[in-house]
């Protein structure tokens, strides 16, 4: 899960992709970069952290030029001391850059593919640098000094041939245009929008609507799965269909937790979707627990409000706010490493113990992975003077990894593998608990556009539809994501980090 951000202006961009990115903050907190284009000239400036970290005004004043690109970082595999920041840069044919979501599943196999065929090195980890390869290699092949809309659009063609796995891609063609398009099946979201203004329209990509709304762009459409759009400097627009075979099957996730409430992707307001998850629970509440004895319903701030807020109306019991959210610390769901996880979630969360003091309260989540954070919140819940403590998920039991841009830990990592809900409920600390059912998550999702058939939905079901992932696959990515590998990197970045230092 990253955010990417492209605007083709009439006037500088910088500041307003700055803007976009913050906006989407929570898509990403590891690094952040924006690279724009002034004539011929490519500005770039990335670094690792959040967004108003990363840019001051000295670096503002040099990111100059009409049209760009922007980043946000999560980071798919490893930890948050990589240093693999986007935009990505390639300068051969005509210096392209690139900003990628998603993650390629065929990645190792493409990497070797470009070093024997295409004679390209690939100098990071990060499955961005091999897709903007195999893409820099189709339009070496078919474009040429003179390029054209429709050698682009063959050169998108022939790359989603050669690609696996999920991405949504924004591309900016030095001295040229803005490229972007989306995997054949549309698994990770990305919208693009237009501002009319005196001197002409403006167009701009993102990943989230709520990055265009902030800069006031009207929302056009979400790209199609397999689509690409190219706009060029002088803002002509160009759309085409790229891939065959395609069919839209976005990532359920997203709706879930990942994508900010007042988006709206793929026709779904995201919000509704989280209000009609509390009414579905609340259903299955009342048909497991007719007899409940819920005293008070209580949010885990902020993403589970409005499936908290619906479910305790449906449930006929007081909503009330019982924790009080710092806002300066990160989603602990994107930290990388158990311990900074840990150690963030007392930081991050305070009681109000008005609110818990002799009462059997339900706290609703989104979702629970580890179960680290909701172990620490019915201690805190207990604490408190809660009498009982319930907890609900508005998604159902996470038992298997994602493998298309999400970060999920290694299997073995997952409270609920191999686990039954009542375990669970027991290895967490809940007096009970109970899950969305997947179905009805699926049913209060594709409500907001049933034209959607089938979403991802691997991390519920372990079906991927990419129908390219096989145990070997999933073995491979579990050895990379497990806590204890990643704190080995951790560790490892922090000597380093304190040699620099002392060397300095």
């Amino acid at each position: 899960m990253c955010g990417i951000i492209g605007i083709v202006s009439h006037k500088a961009v910088a500041q307003e992709i700055y803007d976009s990115l913050l906006v989407m903050q929570h898509r990403g907190q590891d690094s952040a970069g924006i690279v724009t284009c002034d004539g011929r000239k490519l500005n770039l400036r990335k670094d690792n952290g959040q967004v108003s970290d990363v840019f001051y005004k000295r670096h503002m004043l040099k990111l100059t030029g009409n049209m760009g690109i922007g980043h946000v970082r999560y980071p798919t595999a490893g930890c948050a001391s990589s240093a693999e920041s986007q935009p990505f840069y390639v300068n051969s044919p005509y210096g392209i850059t690139l900003a990628h979501n998603g993650n390629l599943t065929n990645s190792s196999q493409l990497k070797a593919e470009l070093y024997a065929s295409d004679l390209r090195h690939i100098n990071t980890e990060s499955d961005s640098e091999v897709l903007l390869n195999v893409l820099a290699h189709e339009l070496q092949q078919v474009g040429g000094m003179s390029l054209t809309v429709d050698s682009i659009f063959t050169a998108v063609r022939h790359t989603h041939r050669r690609l696996k796995g999920a991405y949504a891609v924004i591309t900016m063609l030095t001295g040229k245009g803005i490229l972007a398009f989306r995997d054949p099946h549309g698994i990770r979201p990305v919208v693009y929008g237009k501002r009319k203004t005196g001197a002409g329209t403006d167009y701009m990509i993102a990943s989230e609507s709520v990055a265009l709304q902030a800069c006031g762009f009207e929302l056009v459409a979400d790209l199609q799965p397999g689509e690409a759009i190219y706009i060029d400097q002088k803002g002509q627009f160009h759309i085409q269909q790229c891939a065959e075979n395609t069919s839209l099957n976005p990532c359920i996730f997203e709706f879930v937790y990942l994508a900010r409430p007042d988006s709206v992707i793929d026709d779904v307001y995201v919000y509704k979707a989280r209000l009609r998850m509390g009414v579905r629970l609340a259903k299955k509440i009342l048909r497991e627990r007719p007899n409940h004895d819920i005293d008070v319903v209580i949010p885990i701030p902020d993403t589970s409000r409005p499936s908290a807020l619906e479910l305790a109306f449906h449930l006929g019991v007081k909503f009330r706010e019982g924790f009080i959210k710092n806002r300066y610390i990160g989603r602990t769901f994107i930290m990388p490493g158990q311990k900074l996880r840990k150690k963030s979630v007392r930081r991050k969360l305070n009681a109000i113990d008005i609110e818990f003091k002799g009462k059997n309260v339900l706290l609703v989540d989104d979702s629970i992975v580890r179960g680290t954070t909701s172990t620490q919140i019915i201690e805190m819940a207990r604490a408190a003077g809660a009498k009982k403590v319930y907890i609900a998920s508005a998604a159902p039991p996470v038992r298997y990894p994602n493998v298309y841009g999400i970060d999920m830990p290694a299997v073995e990592e997952l409270i609920a593998h191999q686990r039954s809900d009542e375990e669970i409920g027991k290895k967490i600390g809940a007096d009970w608990m109970i899950y969305q059912d997947l179905n009805d998550l699926i049913d209060v999702v594709r409500k907001g556009n049933p034209e959607i058939k089938e979403f991802d939905c691997s991390c519920f079901n372990g079906q991927y539809v990419t129908n390219d992932i096989n145990q070997e696959y999933l073995k491979k990515i579990s050895l990379i994501r497990n806590d204890t590998e990643k704190q080995k990197d951790e560790d490892a970045t922090s000597v380093i980090g304190i040699e620099l230092h002392n060397n300095a």
